[in-house]
């Protein structure tokens, strides 16, 4: 998932960025308000962790701005500040959680699951779909027990169109979660084509897969 780190203690930024890039993440790095902002206005994210002691503006300005810009993304405040007004502002302004310095990884990436969890219905990190079970935090598909064998790629197209079922999503979108930026060249790219064709092939030799729909012109769905 596209994830966009909003901190200026690079430091930090570096461990979170090669932390979540480890656990699956396309990971962006702003160090300031005005990165943030640039980088807001061109790409869509999943999520947004936000520091909000930013060196040149106000971290709940950005939040305030990204959530015109990015509406569907999900928001983690990520800041040492602990007071209840700094935290009542932040949530009140469509932040998703809240997460005070110093703090563990480990919760950062709990966090963010259960956010993903409560964004799209989910009671765990599970998730059945017709005959296959997908474990999105180990990033692992069975069926009836048997391990599916995806590449990380395959693994991300289909735990994203799982996430935004029966919605048709472009190839864009699907390109830019998958690969982050996108450089115009490669918009016209059979990248996501050839993948979900390797995905079918994949998946159709435990059960059919219907369900993985092609839309025309535009790009695929999957119907739950």
């Amino acid at each position: 998932m596209n994830t966009l780190i909003v901190e200026d203690e690079k430091s930090l930024s570096h461990e979170i960025e090669i932390f979540l890039t480890r656990e699956g993440f396309n990971c962006d790095v702003a160090f300031t308000g005005k990165s943030a902002s640039e980088k807001i206005y061109v790409n869509n994210y999943d999520f947004i962790l936000l520091d909000i002691g930013l060196p040149d503006m106000n971290g709940l300005d950005i939040l305030r701005e990204a959530k015109e810009a990015n509406s569907e993304s999900s928001f983690i405040i990520l800041t040492a500040r602990g007071s209840v007004e700094d935290k009542v502002a932040g949530l009140g302004l469509g932040a998703d959680d809240y997460l005070a310095k110093p703090f563990s990884l480990l919760e950062l990436q709990a966090r963010m699951q259960a956010v993903l969890r409560r964004k799209h219905g989910l009671q765990k990190n599970t998730i059945k779909v017709h005959d296959f079970e997908i474990d999105i935090q180990n990033r692992t598909i069975t069926q009836s027990g048997k391990n599916v064998p995806l590449t990380k790629k395959e693994f991300d197209i289909l735990n994203y169109l799982i996430l935004h079922k029966n919605r048709v999503l472009t190839r864009m979108q699907l390109t830019e979660h998958i690969w982050g930026d996108i450089l115009e060249d490669d918009y016209e790219s059979n990248y996501i084509d050839v993948h979900i064709k390797n995905l079918r092939k994949k998946l159709s030799a435990f059960t059919n897969v219907d369900w993985i729909e092609t839309v025309r012109g535009i790009g695929y769905r999957v119907n739950v």
